[in-house]
């Protein structure tokens, strides 16, 4: 059953990456914008979930559909490294820096604040 939701919840998670991706278009530049909102998206429902359903476990479902499925279909660390190699490649080194810190220290900083509530 786990094989299951976590099926379904990639298949969501992966559609609701697209749709950022989409979204973006217009926002076309040199800087990965799509992966970034993805990826923080994706820390900030993972904190959330780990919050709000950690506390009282409503159901055997939540962590494989919601966490590995949802959040792992959401984020991309694939695409996140691919567009840094692609930065460095271009010698864009301000721009990958940029990309690095504001990509991860967000996302742990969503961590950090949840492990401080729990």
């Amino acid at each position: 059953m786990n094989y299951l939701l976590v099926f379904l919840g990639g298949g969501i998670g992966s559609m609701l990456r697209f749709g950022v991706g989409k979204a973006c278009v217009k926002w076309t530049s040199a800087f990965p914008i799509a992966t970034l909102i993805s990826n923080f998206l994706a820390c900030i429902l993972f904190t959330l979930i780990l919050y709000f359903w950690t506390k009282d476990l409503r159901g055997d479902w939540v962590l494989p559909f919601a966490l590995v499925g949802l959040c792992g279909g959401f984020s991309t660390f694939s695409t996140f490294s691919f567009e840094n190699f692609q930065l460095y490649q271009q010698a864009s080194y301000g721009l990958l820096l940029l990309n690095i810190l504001i990509s991860i220290l967000p996302g742990m900083f969503c961590f950090y604040w949840v492990s401080d509530k729990m």
